[in-house]
């Protein structure tokens, strides 16, 4: 079971601050899972934002999950 977190557009798109996740093991199948959940607007964050994984950023799909992902999208000056 993974934590979660949305913030900002991701928050939007989901329609809630945070859920457990489980069945997943990597940030490509959170990708696929959230994405396959909440559509087009999830997609948007995805395709550009990051993810924490246990708070170190991760961009890469094989990354293995921790016990909380915080899913970000891209951030004006950063």
């Amino acid at each position: 079971m993974v934590e979660v977190r949305y913030f900002a557009a991701a928050r939007d798109a989901a329609g809630l601050a945070s859920e457990q996740v489980a069945g997943v093991s990597t940030v490509g199948e959170l990708k696929e899972l959230i994405v396959g959940r909440y559509g087009d607007a999830m997609r948007r964050v995805v395709a550009s934002g990051s993810f924490l994984v246990d708070g170190v950023v991760s961009r890469d799909d094989a990354r293995e999950l921790g016990a909380r992902v915080d899913v970000l999208p891209p951030f004006a000056g950063g």
